[in-house]
């Protein structure tokens, strides 16, 4: 998902290889966030269709995702517990 050449940007070779490892990053990063939206969003459909059995199977993996992305590093940790903490409450409240 190259932009840009690496050589048009930069002439030194440890600036070339940062932006190959900033690409890299980048696209885990978001392989990362985008798991992560999709397990929200199957945890609010559930909640949107009352159904608290497949909302409380999806909340289980959407905090294992939320927490897995916190600890690489994705989200903050402050983050990752205002994801949860919604999420755990709007599931309690249709249960």
């Amino acid at each position: 998902m190259k932009i840009l050449e690496v050589d048009e940007l930069a002439n030194i070779k440890s600036a070339k290889k940062r932006i190959l490892v900033n690409e890299t990053k980048a696209a885990r990063n978001k392989s990362i966030k985008s798991k992560v939206k999709t397990c929200v969003k199957k945890v609010e459909t559930a909640v949107a269709n009352k159904d608290a059995a497949v909302a409380a199977d999806a909340l289980k993996t959407a905090i294992r995702e939320i927490n897995k992305a916190g600890s690489k590093g994705v989200y903050h940790k402050n983050t990752c517990a205002r994801k949860i903490s919604r999420l755990t409450k709007a599931v309690n409240e249709i249960a």
